[in-house]
């Protein structure tokens, strides 16, 4: 998805869920998503200014359709990748920032660890410098991207409501977080 210039709506919000990338070069976009075991890569061009959002549920995997590898990680970061290189952007200029891969199920195998993994080994092999990255941990957060400026800030949910909203949120939800901090990177 391409959110287009428009100079009319300022402060434009783009939500990318579980599948879904967007990029812009509209200095009023601000990107958002809700992680726990997904990881997104937030992802820019400093000089053109052009950067994007995807989110991804896991890292690799067979694809009956178009569709449904959208929720693989490998395809989800070519088609990032591609739309920011088909945009202006320049590969050797690219600069990323991870975030999710939350531990959000006890008991099974950790689909957030093999996720931020995957998106770790992508960007290093594919020569992307990645310059922040917040991975890990046992709880949802909320990533918020400026897809110009490359700022990104995140913060810890504990709202179940806000949690519920996550497809992979297990059938009891997490227990909350103990800091409600944020932490913001640039």
């Amino acid at each position: 998805m391409i959110v287009e210039n428009t100079p009319h709506r300022p402060g434009k919000r783009v939500h990318v869920v579980q599948g879904e990338h967007a990029i812009s070069a509209d200095p009023d976009v601000m990107m958002t998503t809700i992680l726990g075991s997904c990881v997104a890569v937030c992802m820019r061009d400093p000089v053109t200014g052009i950067g994007g959002m995807n989110h991804f549920l896991l890292p690799e995997g067979k694809a009956d359709g178009l569709d449904e590898g959208r929720r693989y990680g490998a395809y989800a970061m070519e088609l990032l990748i591609n739309e920011l290189l088909r945009s202006g952007a320049r590969r050797e200029r690219l600069e990323a920032k991870l975030f999710g891969g939350a531990r959000m199920f006890g008991g099974l195998s950790d689909v957030g660890a093999s996720n931020a993994a995957f998106a770790e080994k992508f960007l290093k092999d594919e020569g992307i410098k990645v310059v922040g990255s917040s991975l890990g941990g046992m709880g949802a957060r909320r990533v918020q991207f400026w897809p110009v400026t490359g700022r990104a800030q995140q913060r810890i949910v504990t709202d179940t409501h806000e949690v519920a909203t996550l497809k992979e949120v297990p059938r009891k939800p997490a227990p909350p977080a103990e800091d409600e901090g944020s932490l913001e990177l640039f």
